[in-house]
C-alpha cells in the first residue's frame, strides 16, 4: 500500500443544477494526497462539512493517507472478515490431515466417529432437520472420505448435506461444555437409541479427543475442550472372559472336526489356520498373512515363526489398493520390526502337512482360498461355527466357549501363562506389553493362587 503524509485541502465547492439555474443541488469536497487530486460529492452541505472535518482531523493528528483512495488509513474499508470455521469444515480438514498415514480401519473409525457427533453439533434454531440416520449416511458415504466427495449425490443426500452445511456450528461454540457433552453423549448411543458397547464408546472418544487436539494445534482452542467436561464413559471390560478359553483336549477335538466341515475340504484347508491362532497365539490378521518363508519347520522338535506383517481386513473403500486386505506391519510394533514365536511340535507337524496338501499361494502365503485369494473373516468364521457344532456338546455350543476364532488366541496365551511361562516371555511371544498382558488375562490365570499360598505358608513357617 502506497501512503503519504503530504495532504492539502480546498474549500467545499457548491454545485448548481443546469436544469434549475442558480439552485445548489450538491457539494464537492476536494483535496490532494501526494499531489494527486481527490474529490467526494455529497447531496447535503452538512455531510460534506463533516467529511472534510474528518479528513483535516486525521491530517492534523499525523495519520497517513492512502494515495490510491485518498483516505486516511483509519477510514479505509475494513476487509471482509473470514467466516468462522464450522465444525463440518474443520472435520474435513482433520480427516485430510489424518488420512494419508492412517490404517484402513482407522480411516473407517475416523469417518464413523465424525458422522456420529456431527448431527448434534448444529444450531438450535436450524429448522427441518433431516433424519439422523440420513445425515450419518450422507456423511459416511458421500462427504467425509476424500474419495467420496466427488460421487454423484441422490436428491435426498444432497438436501441433507446442504442443510448440514448451513446448520453446522462454528468451532467457537462447539468447544463450549454443553456442546462437548452432547457430542460425547452421542458417542454413547447407537442409532436406535440403545447404549453402545463400551469398547465402541472408548474407541470413538479417542478419535474425538484427537480431533480436538488437532483443533488446539491449529489455534481453534487453547486447550482440549473434553478435559473441561466431567463425563463418565461406560466401564470398559477389557479383561478376557475366562469362559471362552478352551483346553488342549478340546482344541484337538476341534481340529479333528475341521476335517469333516465343508465341501471340497473347506474345513481341512483352514485347519492349520486355527492351529496357528491357538498354538502360536497369532492374531487372525497375522495368521492370514503367514508365508512359508516365515516358518522354520524341522522334522522333529520345536520350530518357530518369524512374523513381520499382517493383513487386517476392512472395507475396500478404506484401503489405498481398493482391496479388502492391505498389508501392514505388526500391531503395536514399529514398522519393519519382527516378532519371533517358538511353536511346539504339534503345530510344526500340522503346518508341514498343510503345505504338502495345499501348497502355497503365488506370494508364498500358507492360507488361501481355492482361487488363491486371501482368506476372509467371514469364511473362517463360518467354518469355525460349524466346527463348534461338531466338536462341542449342545450346552457348550450355546456358551461363550471359543465362540470366535479370535478366542483361540486368548486360549493360547492363557495356556502359556498357566503353564508357568514368565509373563515377560509370554508378552514377547504374544506381541503385548507385560502390563497389558496381565490386565487382559487376569481372569484366565488359574492355579497361581494355590502356588502363591504355598510359598507364603513356607515363608511364615520359616
Amino acid at each position: 500500500m502506497n501512503t503519504s503524509y503530504k495532504v492539502r485541502f480546498w474549500e467545499i465547492r457548491p454545485n448548481k443544477s443546469k436544469v434549475r439555474a442558480g439552485k445548489v443541488v450538491s457539494y464537492t469536497v476536494r483535496w490532494t494526497v501526494a499531489g494527486r487530486e481527490k474529490n467526494r460529492t455529497f447531496q447535503r452541505s452538512a455531510q460534506a462539512k463533516n467529511f472534510l472535518s474528518d479528513l483535516r482531523q486525521a491530517a492534523k493528528s499525523g495519520e497517513e493517507f492512502d494515495v490510491e483512495s485518498g483516505l486516511p488509513l483509519s477510514q479505509l474499508p475494513k476487509p471482509e472478515e473470514t467466516p468462522a470455521r464450522t465444525w463440518l469444515a474443520f472435520s474435513l480438514a482433520y480427516i485430510d490431515m489424518k488420512w494419508p498415514d492412517a490404517a484402513p480401519k482407522s480411516r473407517d473409525g475416523l469417518t464413523e466417529t465424525i458422522a456420529t457427533v456431527t448431527p448434534v453439533l448444529v444450531r438450535e434454531d436450524a429448522c427441518d432437520a433431516p433424519d439422523t440416520g440420513l445425515l450419518r449416511k450422507a456423511l459416511r458415504k458421500y462427504y467425509l472420505a476424500p474419495q467420496d466427495r466427488g460421487r454423484p449425490r441422490p436428491h435426498e443426500i444432497a438436501d441433507a448435506l446442504t442443510w448440514l452445511e448451513r446448520a453446522s456450528l462454528p468451532m467457537s461454540e462447539v468447544g463450549q461444555a454443553p456442546r462437548v457433552r452432547a457430542a460425547l453423549n452421542a458417542l454413547a448411543r447407537r442409532l436406535d437409541g440403545n447404549p453402545a458397547a463400551a469398547s465402541t464408546v472408548a474407541r470413538k472418544r479417542a478419535v474425538l479427543y484427537n480431533a480436538f487436539e488437532y483443533a488446539v494445534e491449529v489455534g481453534e482452542y487453547e486447550r482440549n475442550p473434553i478435559d473441561s467436561v466431567k463425563w463418565t464413559p461406560p466401564k470398559l471390560a477389557d479383561e478376557v472372559d475366562w469362559r471362552v478359553v478352551i483346553s488342549p483336549r478340546q482344541m484337538r477335538e476341534c481340529l479333528t472336526a475341521a476335517t469333516y466341515v465343508g465341501q471340497r475340504g473347506r474345513g481341512r484347508r483352514l485347519r492349520a489356520l486355527y492351529a496357528c491362532m491357538y498354538y502360536a497365539a497369532l492374531r487372525p490378521a497375522e495368521a492370514v498373512a503367514l508365508c512359508k518363508e516365515d516358518c522354520h519347520l524341522p522334522e522333529e522338535g520345536w520350530g518357530k515363526i518369524v512374523l513381520s506383517k499382517s493383513l487386517p481386513e476392512t472395507g475396500s473403500r478404506w484401503t489405498d489398493s481398493g482391496t479388502t486386505h492391505e498389508r501392514r506391519g505388526l500391531k503395536l510394533r514399529p514398522v519393519n520390526e519382527v516378532r519371533t514365536v517358538p511353536i511346539p511340535p504339534v503345530l510344526v507337524k500340522i503346518l508341514r502337512e498343510h503345505i504338502r496338501e495345499f501348497g502355497t499361494a503365488e506370494d508364498g502365503r500358507l492360507f488361501q482360498t481355492e482361487r488363491g485369494g486371501v482368506v476372509g473373516s467371514t469364511a473362517y468364521g463360518d467354518v469355525w461355527a460349524e466346527i463348534r457344532k461338531l466338536a462341542f456338546t449342545p450346552e457348550q455350543v450355546v456358551s461363550p466357549l471359543a465362540r470366535r476364532p479370535y478366542d483361540l488366541r486368548h486360549a493360547g496365551v492363557s495356556l502359556w501363562l498357566n503353564s508357568g511361562v514368565p509373563p515377560t516371555e509370554v508378552a514377547e511371544r504374544a506381541g503385548h506389553s507385560v502390563n497389558v498382558l496381565l490386565r487382559i488375562y487376569a481372569k484366565c490365570i488359574d492355579g497361581q493362587q494355590d502356588r502363591a499360598n504355598e510359598r507364603i505358608d513356607d515363608a511364615l513357617g520359616a
